[in-house]
């Protein structure tokens, strides 16, 4: 099932549709890097929290990217692709793959408006699920979009990663049904719940054919082949979201493992072999294409707040600095916005602080631990919904970057940790593509080579352990946390 050309040692490529650019990455049998190929994006901000891009703008980058990396790479060893992309980003094209509307990213919130009269017609539906609605999801932001510039007839929904393999395939093909989550899709049924669309004054027509991902779902045509250097014939595999995907580049597919993905905020995922019911809403699951579930959740906790307090800093040496401070005296949970989402949610929580930092770089070790507390809470609530990780956690996200602050979460946590040695989403999508047909779980465990793994220091774990007792203590003083998850985290 690969390309119609095909011949030697196979190779796959895997494509990320990112906020900044377009990322490319071809790998062997093996899961080693062939060639990579790149090209930036341009966004646009502006009132009421609104963020657009150009989807003409993905088709470019995405050519420019995969010519990069086809050009050392010979084509006829490529078998597949798969596609990864932020997850809530959509847009509305017509059967031609024209836009008929801006691409409205995943933290664009001008559906807020729209939020409770969404959850109120599919309540059955997500309580089932168990997803809390929220205003940067797809189906609020397309109530919005009805609004200010109407929906325009025979149009069709489509995902970032939608319109890319759809244009590379030269016609519409399915969308999977991790991207299709946030846009309402039922996981559990495996359709698109009709009967909530109509009441929103939806037409289904808009939300087109769902399959897992990993399933066939198109050829490379020879248009995109002549542009791209992909061969035509190409086999197309349908991706997942992008926190999925690196996952996957984690090989955290199996009970008890887990990837936390720490830049600018935090993002928990573990595995579930039953779908998690989190009454709060803070924990939403994705489909295993193995089976089973990929339960997560997203934190306002993050390296943000570092680069908040300390604009233009060389982090390097504040890192080097911050070791004088285990623990420090200022225990923090570092907001990097109003507002928490998971491991609590509570969207009027501000930042905790308890005790004070003697000095400026006292305060950095107490942002550096704090995050690294709220890591820890994190898995707490995901052990208390049933899906705990018992062993190594990969370390993914920019933050990878400081040695010091993965031993230092590794101290925190109690557990060993490890980088992944090819942590990028689109080795995760060439993963996948390998996989179709297969078992993921199999195919990662030969592709996805053991990373740096990182021991807790003994002396260190004590120590920290102090401290995040009385950050708990804080938490559940506010009520931010609910008694069940404070004995968790603390037990």
């Amino acid at each position: 099932m690969g390309s119609e050309n095909f011949a030697g040692d196979p190779a796959w490529v895997g494509i990320d549709i990112g906020t900044q650019g377009v990322r490319v990455t071809i790998v062997d049998s093996d899961g080693v890097p062939l060639a990579t190929g790149s090209a930036p994006l341009e966004s646009r901000r502006g009132p009421g929290r609104s963020h657009e891009q150009d989807p003409e703008e993905w088709w470019a980058a995405t050519v420019a990217a995969c010519a990069e990396a086809t050009a050392s790479v010979d084509a006829g060893r490529i078998r597949a692709l798969a596609v990864c992309s932020t997850s809530g980003t959509v847009l509305l094209a017509d059967g031609d793959l024209r836009p008929m509307s801006p691409a409205l990213m995943y933290d664009d919130s001008r559906g807020g408006p729209y939020v409770d009269r969404v959850t109120e017609a599919g309540a059955a539906v997500w309580d089932e699920l168990s997803v809390r609605i929220q205003a940067s999801w797809p189906l609020p932001k397309l109530l919005w979009l009805a609004d200010h510039h109407g929906l325009p007839s025979g149009s069709r929904l489509l995902h970032s990663a939608d319109f890319v393999v759809s244009r590379l395939a030269g016609e519409l093909l399915a969308t999977d049904s991790s991207h299709a989550l946030k846009s309402g899709y039922d996981t559990l049924a495996e359709r698109w719940p009709e009967e909530v669309l109509l009441r929103l004054g939806l037409p289904p027509s808009m939300f087109g054919p769902v399959v897992r991902p990993g399933s066939p779902i198109g050829r490379v045509g020879a248009a995109a082949a002549a542009r791209t250097g992909l061969p035509a014939g190409c086999l197309i595999v349908a991706g997942m979201t992008d926190g999925c995907a690196g996952q996957i580049a984690a090989g955290a597919l199996a009970p008890g493992q887990g990837v936390s993905v720490l830049g600018t905020t935090l993002v928990l995922k573990a595995v579930s072999e039953r779908l998690l019911h989190d009454s709060a809403g803070a924990v939403y699951s994705h489909r295993h294409p193995d089976g089973g579930w990929l339960p997560g959740g997203a934190s306002n906790v993050g390296a943000g707040a570092l680069t908040a307090a300390f604009p233009g800093r060389d982090l390097a040496d504040l890192d080097a600095r911050a070791a004088a401070y285990e623990p420090a005296a200022e225990i923090v949970y570092p907001l990097t916005a109003r507002g928490e989402r998971f491991p609590f949610y509570r969207p009027d929580a501000d930042p905790v602080a308890v005790g004070k930092a003697r000095d400026e770089v006292e305060h950095y070790a107490a942002l550096l631990q704090g995050v690294a507390y709220g890591e820890r809470l994190g898995l707490a609530a995901l052990a208390l919904l049933g899906a705990p990780v018992t062993g190594t956690l990969a370390l993914t996200g920019g933050a990878t970057r400081s040695r010091y602050w993965c031993q230092l979460r590794a101290d925190v946590l109690g557990m060993a940790v490890e980088i992944p040695r090819y942590p990028q989403a689109s080795v995760g999508m060439a993963v996948l593509a390998a996989s179709s047909g297969g078992s993921l779980s199999s195919t990662a465990g030969r592709m996805v080579p053991p990373g740096e793994r990182m021991d807790p220091r003994p002396d260190r774990v004590e120590r920290f352990d102090k401290s995040f007792r009385r950050l708990v203590e804080a938490l559940a003083e506010r009520r931010y946390l609910t008694s069940e998850l404070a004995e968790k985290a603390v037990a």
